[in-house]
Parts: C-alpha cells; sequence; structure tokens
C-alpha cells in the first residue's frame, strides 16, 4: 500500500496557514508581555531601593543591562532574585549569577503575565519543568467539602484531562497522603500497584506536591515525566519553587482546553472526525490531546488517561500517521492518504472502519491537525484520481443559471489561461473544428433529449492555431425530467491519436506482407523480446547467484507492454536487480519503458546504494517521461558481505523462498516514479543465505479483477510453496505462470533469483 504525500485540495487549505499564523502571533504576544512584566517588577524594585523616580529607575536599568553585557530581561531576572533571596547581591560587569535562578525567574514571570491558569502552567512546563525532563503539568484548585477541581494543566490531553477533572474528598491514593500529610511526595518510579495516577505508564515519574498559602493548602500540583526518573536535591528544589509560584495563580479563571482553544473550537464545529496532535518536546511521540464528537464516535469510545499515545489510538496506522504528520510539519504543507487501515480495535465479529480520505494538516506549535471520513467522499476521490492524470480535466456545467466549473488541466487543453471563463458545453461549438460539428450535436442531442450519458472525440482548435483530439464523456444532471446540467471529464487523446497516424504510416510502407495484423503481431513480439528477453536456461552471474526469467504479454493481438525486468552485474562486483511496471500499454508504454530501464542501467553503475538510484531515476521519469508513471524495485546484492538492499517505488513486496518457507519483505512504501518531486526513498536491507530463492514479478502475475491485492499476494505465497518442492528456478516461473492466478490479461514479468 502506498501512502500518498501529496498536498491536499484546496478544502482544506485554510488550516495551513490560519492555524500556524495564529499560533504564532499568540506566542509573540506572550513572550513580549512575559518581558514587560519582568522588567516593570525589576524597575519598581530599583525605585524603592534607590529612592529614585520610576522613570529614572528604568533609565539606570537600561545603564546596568548595557554596562554587565546582559539582556534587559535576564538583568532583571537578577534584580528581583536579589529581593526574593537576600543577601544576593547583582552581578558585576563581567559576570553572571546561576543560570538556572535567571532562567527560573523569566519563567515565574512568563506565568504570572497569563490571565488563566492554563495558560500559566504551560508557560512553567514549557520554561522550566521541560528541561528537567518533565512532559506535563496538572493543577487542582480546592474546592468546598475538601474536592479538587483541575484549574489548569500543560502536556495532557483534553479527553486525559477531563477523565481526571474531579477529585472527590476521598480521593485515592497518594493524593489523599499528599494533602494529609502537607509535604510533597517523589515517586521516581510511579505509585505503589493498585494506585492510579495520569499518565503515559505506570511506572512513569511523578511530584505531587501541595500547594500552600499562609500555612494552608489551598490545591495540589502533579508533575509527569515520561518514564522512571531519579530527583535529586537541586531539581526536588527547583521544582518545589517552581509549585510555590504555581499558588499565586490558582485564582485565576480556569482553562481545561488545549493550547489553542479556537482550534479546539473549530475542531468540534466539523461534521467530520479530527483529532488535534502534539509532538512530545522530550520522546519526540506523538499525543491526542482533542477528539471531537465524531471522532469519538468513529473510535467507539473516550480515551482513557492510558490512551493518548498515538499508537494506542490507531494501532494499525499510527507508523504512517506520523509520518504524515512530520512531513506537515517540515514542509508546512497538508498531507494525505486514500486509505488508511482500521481505526481501532473492536468487538469480536465487528468489523474495524478504517481511515478515508485522511488529510494532516500542520497546525504550528509542534501541533497537528488530523481530519478522517469513515465514508468516502466522492469529489475528494474524484479529484486526486484526477489529479494522477495528466491528460484527464473534469468539468461541470449548469443550466439554471449557475456557472460552469473546470479542473486545472482543461485550461491547457484549450489553450486557455486559468483566469479566462471556462467554456461551457453548449458554447464548445465555436472551439471544434468544422468537420466535427456533427459529432457534438449528436452528443448534446443524447443528453437533452434521451437524458443519458454519451461521449465522442473533438477536435479542439486552440487560440494558436493548434489541434487537440479531446474525448468527451459526459452525464446529464437531472430534477426529475429536466436536465439542470452536465458533468463529465475531458482527456486529451493527441499523444495516442498521433501514434496512431504513426504507425498506420510505417505499416503502410510494409507492403512485402499481405496481412497487415500478421505483421503487427510479429513486429510487437519481437520488440518486446529485444527489450525483455526471457531466460529460458538458467543463467549464472558473478557472486554466486543464478536466474530464470520470463515474460507473459498482455494479449495475444498487441504484444507490447510496459512491464520490464533486469539483472545486471556492476563494475563493483555487486549485482543490480531490477523490475518495473509503466502505467499502460503499446509504443508509448515501450518508449518510456525502455528510457528507464536504460537510465537505471546508467545510473547503478555510480555506486551509489537504490535509494538516491531511486530519486535520480524519478527526476529522469518527470523530466523526459512525457507524464508516464511507473512502479518499480531497485535493489543491489553485494556477494561479499551477502546483503541484498533495495528501494521500492509503489511497487509489490519481493517474496523470499527460504527452507521451503515464502514469505513477503517489508517493503518501504513510497510513492510511484513521475508522480512528485523530490521524495526521499527509503531502503530495506536482508541477509541472505545460501539455497534461498529471491521473486521478483510484476501485478500481473497476482490481479484479479473482483479480488483485493491482499487475496492475490496470500494466493502467491501458498502457491510458491507448493511449486517450490524440490524443483530448480526454470520449473519454479513455468508453474507460476502457468497457475493463472491473475485474470486482468496485464502483461507480467517474473524473475527467480537463486543464491548458490
Amino acid at each position: 500500500m502506498t501512502f500518498s504525500a501529496e498536498p491536499a485540495g484546496a478544502s482544506v487549505n485554510w488550516a495551513d496557514s490560519g492555524f500556524a499564523g495564529l499560533a504564532a502571533e499568540i506566542e509573540r504576544l506572550r513572550g513580549e508581555y512575559a518581558r514587560r512584566h519582568l522588567t516593570d517588577l525589576a524597575t519598581g524594585v530599583l525605585a524603592a531601593q534607590l529612592d529614585v523616580s520610576v522613570g529614572d529607575a528604568a533609565a539606570h536599568l537600561e545603564a546596568l543591562a548595557r554596562a554587565t553585557g546582559l539582556s534587559l530581561a535576564d538583568l532583571a531576572a537578577d534584580v528581583v532574585n536579589s529581593v526574593a533571596a537576600p543577601g544576593t547581591p547583582l552581578a558585576a560587569p563581567g559576570t553572571a549569577p546561576p543560570l538556572q535562578a535567571r532562567h527560573q525567574r523569566r519563567t515565574t514571570a512568563a506565568a504570572e503575565a497569563t490571565d488563566n491558569v492554563g495558560d500559566a502552567a504551560r508557560a512553567l512546563l514549557e520554561g522550566a519543568l521541560g528541561p528537567l525532563g518533565a512532559d506535563s503539568l496538572w493543577l487542582w484548585r480546592s474546592e468546598t467539602a475538601g474536592s479538587l477541581s483541575l484549574a489548569g494543566h500543560a502536556g495532557v490531553g483534553a479527553s486525559e484531562a477531563a477523565a481526571w477533572r474531579w477529585l472527590p474528598p476521598t480521593c485515592p491514593e497518594p493524593f489523599r497522603t499528599a494533602l494529609a500529610d502537607g509535604v510533597p511526595l517523589w515517586l521516581e518510579s510511579g505509585p505503589a500497584d493498585g494506585c492510579q495516577m495520569p499518565g503515559p505508564r505506570p511506572d512513569a515519574a511523578r511530584a505531587l506536591l501541595p500547594l500552600k498559602r499562609r500555612g494552608e493548602t489551598v490545591g495540589l500540583a502533579l508533575v509527569g515525566w515520561p518514564g522512571p526518573t531519579p530527583f535529586d536535591a537541586t531539581a526536588r528544589r527547583a521544582v518545589t519553587d517552581l509549585m510555590g509560584m504555581a499558588v499565586t495563580v490558582l485564582d485565576r479563571p480556569g482553562s481545561t482546553l488545549p493550547a489553542l482553544p479556537l482550534l479546539v473550537d473549530i475542531l468540534d464545529a466539523l461534521t467530520h472526525p479530527a483529532a488535534l496532535l502534539r509532538m512530545s518536546g522530550t520522546t519526540g511521540a506523538l499525543i491526542v490531546e482533542h477528539l471531537n464528537e465524531r471522532a469519538v464516535a468513529a473510535l467507539g469510545r473516550t480515551l482513557s488517561a492510558e490512551e493518548r499515545h498515538l499508537s494506542h489510538v490507531f494501532p494499525l496506522t499510527h507508523e504512517a500517521l506520523a509520518r504524515l504528520a512530520r512531513r506537515a510539519s517540515r514542509s508546512s504543507r497538508p498531507q494525505q492518504a486514500a486509505r488508511l487501515p482500521a481505526t481501532a480495535r473492536t468487538p469480536p465479529g465487528a468489523v474495524p472502519a478504517p481511515l478515508l480520505d485522511v488529510r494532516v494538516l500542520p497546525a504550528g506549535n509542534e501541533r497537528s491537525v488530523l481530519l478522517w471520513n469513515t465514508v468516502g467522499d466522492s469529489s475528494l476521490a474524484t479529484g486526486r484520481a484526477v489529479s494522477r492524470l495528466h491528460s484527464v480535466a473534469t468539468f461541470q456545467d449548469s443550466l439554471t443559471g449557475g456557472r460552469t466549473v473546470w479542473s486545472e488541466q482543461a485550461y491547457g487543453m484549450f489553450g486557455m489561461e486559468r483566469d479566462e471563463p471556462p467554456v461551457p458545453l453548449l458554447a464548445l461549438r465555436e472551439r471544434i473544428h468544422r468537420g466535427d460539428d456533427g459529432a457534438l450535436t449528436r452528443l448534446l442531442r443524447t443528453l437533452m433529449e434521451r437524458r443519458t450519458g454519451a461521449q465522442c472525440v473533438l477536435r479542439i482548435v486552440r487560440p494558436d492555431g493548434t489541434v487537440r483530439h479531446v474525448r468527451v464523456a459526459a452525464e446529464p444532471l437531472l430534477d426529475g425530467d429536466t436536465v439542470t446540467g452536465f458533468v463529465g471529464v475531458y482527456q486529451d487523446e493527441s499523444a495516442m491519436h498521433r501514434t496512431e497516424l504513426a504507425l498506420s504510416a510505417t505499416f503502410d510502407r510494409l507492403t512485402v506482407v499481405r496481412d497487415q495484423a500478421e505483421m503487427r503481431h510479429r513486429l510487437a513480439l519481437q520488440l518486446q523480446h529485444a527489450i525483455v528477453p526471457e531466460v529460458p536456461d538458467l543463467q549464472e552471474l558473478p557472486g554466486g547467484l543464478v536466474v530464470a526469467a520470463r515474460y507473459r504479454p498482455a494479449a495475444e493481438e498487441y504484444q507490447v507492454g510496459g512491464d520490464w525486468y533486469d539483472v545486471l552485474p556492476l563494475s563493483d562486483g555487486k549485482v543490480l536487480l531490477a523490475v518495473g511496471d509503466i502505467a499502460g500499454h503499446g509504443i508509448d508504454a515501450v518508449t518510456g519503458m525502455v528510457a528507464l530501464r536504460n537510465a537505471q542501467r546508467a545510473l547503478a553503475f555510480t555506486g551509489r546504494p537504490p535509494g538516491p538510484v531511486m530519486g535520480w531515476l524519478n527526476e529522469v521519469t518527470l523530466r523526459t517521461g512525457d507524464g508516464i508513471t511507473a512502479t518499480a524495485v531497485c535493489a543491489i546484492y553485494d556477494p561479499v558481505a551477502g546483503d541484498l538492499v533495495w528501494s521500492s517505488a509503489g511497487h509489490l513486496p519481493l517474496l523470499l523462498l527460504r527452507d521451503g518457507r515464502a514469505r513477503l519483505l517489508e517493503t518501504p512504501h513510497d510513492i510511484l516514479l513521475g508522480a512528485v518531486w523530490s521524495p526521499a526513498y527509503e531502503e530495506r536491507r536482508i541477509a541472505l543465505r545460501p539455497g534461498d530463492t529471491l521473486l521478483l514479478y510484476t501485478d500481473g502475475l497476482i490481479e484479479r479483477r473482483h479480488d483485493g491485492l491482499g487475496v492475490g499476494l496470500a494466493r502467491l505465497v501458498a502457491t510458491v510453496e507448493e511449486l517450490a518442492d524440490g524443483r530448480h528456478l526454470g520449473l519454479l516461473v513455468d508453474g507460476l505462470l502457468g497457475s493463472v492466478m491473475g485474470d486482468t490479461d496485464d502483461d507480467t514479468c517474473i524473475v527467480a533469483i537463486g543464491v548458490l
């Protein structure tokens, strides 16, 4: 399965700039306000100590900053610390107090500058607790009757916060002990068995500290770490000092929303599943901060405190989702995948719901938004399909006062600029060759009078005088018996038309052969065999390899396809093993196949590994392939090390037969050749042993019209094991071709490599 990394459609582009821009502006204003707050505190201290006006004190503070070479914020932190810890002198020019004290003071000022407990908790976690290794902070406020309510939190998902929003008077251990004894609890390996606390895992370190004001406990703070952590005296003192400051913000308005409340409100308003993801600054793991109502319904449950990691919420797809999220974060562009496996564990007998139309959008501040559907969206699916075809465009016409809409590719077919209005189907006559008036009339009559779909090929005359042969396939939009518009597809068949003309002219000159069809068949067969010859007998290669290869044409009449294979000894003693499949059939597929096969051969002699070779081959496909796409596998075998390293561009997995047992090798899920610019192709490595057989093949071997690829691959594994009993490579590949596992009439390549 290939996970697409293409940018998402225009329907979600609003999140790309809006979320990240809003988050950046909020962060900038918060930082500026915190620095101003700290400077004001230091100015007041100097005014009182020097008995001068506030203006003179501010000027004196700036002069001191210039003299010491410190920033104004750092010097202000030192001034305030000298008051908080009497007897601590200000730093002389060229010297500095302990950086930890200065950093904590700046963090404290940032927290004091916030207007709610949630933002204060986030400032404390990111500014001071995070550098100590902590990844979460909880602040509960004492209420009447001895209960505690969650006033603010940071590094915590919304669903987990909801689960711990209230602690009753009979709260569980160790909360009860911390409240009763009034002293901090330092749980370096988590709480005792049977005690429940928030956190990613039971043995994660936690610090539980009562929050006191004038000797009275007014709340409780919980600092969490991602795993077991020892607490030395310095760490305990730093955490205790910071939580002493947290008491001052408990009376502010509470905040149980994530750091981007506006973003959460937007997700909650969506009519399809959505989740807010945050990357942990300490572990790099993705945390599910928030699920909207549709996401909770799709998952079938709310998240408990132990299930906020992405791997718990999406156990079958978390790796693919993490890749999309990281790509979105790095590129600042949305990413998408058409379909991912089931969303979550389901009851016995139930069918897991897959993730359809998956989109991941960057939201800034180490966050991303995950959107998906549980029912396929036809408009998104159609857009994805059309965007993969350079010669296909969609259109929609309204006959009731609406407008005509074209996809981007249609403007190129008609030779028009994007800012020009699209041409409705009813007004197309002025754009076509006069000889096609009858074809267009018949098309429109079928749509309007018979109210059924139709198609025809029209010669489109572009403004520069060139002519494009375009197939028009259209369907009427009906309201009862009234035609209200048309939807359809334009397909540019100009290249096909030119190829047909060239073939016709070529075969007309072959007058020595009376049966033109027989000559076409013979030439096509000779061309295919010249490019991709069979290896009927076992061929020995350097490095202790033997190979047998077979090619099966697509159909009896036209035996020219786009499948190829290659087994080539390289100058450094290694061996290139490759297989590929150009989309389509005919002369275009053959010429594209020849170009890619020869380019891959040349690139392999550079001595570079398969990943870079595949990346270069993609560049060749995009620059010289005239819109073709292809799947391929590039593998390099090192006979000295006995290792096989390979990369895959959307191709089927390799099959390894070892000790009579066949299995499919894990394949990188990278995009096919010719689809997008500059993808990074991953590599896989496996050590081969004497007696191993490696099988490379194309999809014609296993594809069946009414079965999925998974069924075909399972059938292939079983057939290989059945045929492998004591047979040499030639009999094995002949048996596979004779088993007729596929029924799509597609051409097929099979290459079997044995290790001696």
